[in-house]
This record gives structure tokens, sequence and C-alpha cells, in this order.
């Protein structure tokens, strides 16, 4: 998902934005020959994430600059720990700064805050997802970062699987004058062999009437703790049970433990807060051109 071409794209954006005409502060403050080595270094606890996207930031703004990755997409870090080592013409460095700083600390936040759910119901055979609340643009970035984290990964976008709420449901049965099964049924009919069919319910008494039609994946949205456990004993492996709705770090726990597949988290990607990393600066001579 994270590819190259991903990463060229959304990162060139990234610095058009920033420095649209160039870093006027550095090409006013900083001489022409100054070098630099930097330190991007951790100020607090976390999970790693993003380190071809920071790397990215500094070479396309400069292919000049070096950098040495100290540890990789997914590990476990300290306060104080350097994450990787950064060095080229001073100027460039600072112009690439901000941005590459910008991706690495929301991306490391994500696998941060991941990692917490993920803890939390390592217990249990749930899986922790991420959902399509992401940051237009981002989408591969902080989907990536999930995975750091030890999350998994949703449908990527709406032409991957269908995914049928409660608005597609009242519509289409409206329209149809099918029930619920007889809709699904005709879904079903039209899609190929390959394609994944989930259905969200927020009703006990939906299940029943959806399982019917052969569906590979039930929603089960804002239900109960209770709820979730009659749900998933209804279903009895007959369809992935996928949770849904208002889960956060107080609760995953015990939606965990009823025993469901899937656990569906929007706030992986859309509450998430950056990591505080800082990238240290220290100047130094231009190197021997020989």
């Amino acid at each position: 998902m994270l590819t190259d071409q991903t990463i060229q794209t959304v990162v060139r954006a990234a610095l058009v934005e920033d420095a649209p005409w160039g870093d006027l502060t550095s090409a006013l403050l900083i001489p022409e020959t100054a070098y630099a080595t930097a330190r991007l270094a951790a100020r607090e606890a976390g999970t790693f994430s993003g380190g071809a996207v920071f790397t990215a930031a500094m070479t396309i703004t400069d292919p000049r600059i070096a950098v040495e990755l100290a540890v990789s997409d997914g590990d476990a870090f300290q306060a104080g720990d350097t994450l990787a080592t950064v060095s080229g013409p001073a100027r460039s460095v600072l112009q690439a700064e901000r941005v590459a700083l910008n991706f690495v600390q929301r991306m490391s936040g994500i696998a941060t805050l991941t990692a917490s759910y993920v803890a939390e119901v390592a217990h249990t055979g749930a899986r922790i997802v991420d959902t399509r609340k992401t940051t237009p643009g981002l989408r591969a970035f902080e989907r990536h970062a999930v995975r750091s984290g030890g999350g998994h990964n949703h449908r990527f976008s709406l032409s991957d699987a269908v995914m049928a709420k409660d608005n597609h449901l009242a519509v289409l049965t409206e329209q149809s004058g099918l029930s619920v099964t007889e809709a699904l049924l005709a879904v079903r009919a039209q899609l190929s062999h390959t394609t994944h069919l989930e259905v969200e319910v927020d009703r006990i008494d939906q299940i029943e009437p959806v399982l019917a039609a052969g569906v590979d994946t039930i929603m089960l949205d804002n239900f109960t703790v209770e709820q979730l456990r009659e749900g998933v004993a209804l279903v009895a492996g007959r369809a992935i049970v996928d949770a849904s709705g208002n889960v956060n770090l107080s609760t995953v726990r015990s939606v965990a433990e009823t025993g469901v597949d899937v656990i569906s988290v929007g706030a992986l990607t859309h509450s998430v807060r950056a990591l505080d990393l800082g990238l240290d600066v220290v100047l130094d001579a231009e190197p021997d051109a020989t």
C-alpha cells in the first residue's frame, strides 16, 4: 500500500506547499556552504512509523542529504532515543525539517496508539483494524502506521469490497420492494466469488435475515458488550463478526472478550495525537571534498 510512488507524490506535494519558492529564512541566515548533522530524537516513548517517508522528505529536498535510520517501522523506543541521523547541506536540512517531522510524528502517533489497542486485546483472537476515517490524501501513510503498531487494515477504499450500511439497506429495500435477505441475495448474485460482502446491523433481530443472505462479515454497530456476546453466539461462526462504534482504550478489552473477530477503531486515525519527536541540528564545517 505504501509504495514508493505514493510516497514521492505525497511528499513532493507537501514540500511544495511548505516552500513554494524556497526557504527564505534559511537562504538569508544560513551560509550556502554550511553543512549540518541532525538527530531525530524521541521526546517520549512510542512505536516508530514513517522511516521511508521521513527519508523521502529529506532526499527529495536535496539528494545530497544522507539519512541513517536507527530504528525500523514497528520498533518500540524510549524517550531520549535517537531514531535517525541526518547529514547534508544545512539549508536543505532545515528546509525539509518541518515536513519530515510532520509525517513521522503523525505516523508514529498512530502506530503508538494502535500498539496500545493491540496490547489490550492480545489475550484474545480479536484483530484491531482501522477505518476509512483517514486524513484525505494521507490514507496510505496512516494505514501503514496502523500496521506498524500491530493493527490491521479494513478495506482501503470504496472500490475494494461491498460494505452495506443502514442507509444502503434502507434505500435498497425501499426501492426494490424486497426483504433484506432477498435484496442481499440479489446483490450477492452480481458479485464475483472474490469480492467480500460485509453488512452492518444495529439490532439483534437484524442478524438472522442478514446471515441468511450468506454474507462474509457482519458488523455489529454500537452494540453493548452484552449484546455483542449475544450476537457472537447467534452468528455461531457463520460469518466474521466485526464490532464497531464508540470503541476506546477503556472498553476495547471487554469488547474483544465477547469473542468478536474484528474490532474497527476509527480513533486510530481520526483522533490521534502526533508523537513528540524533534530534530536537533548541530552545524558542522563543510566536509572535505577529497
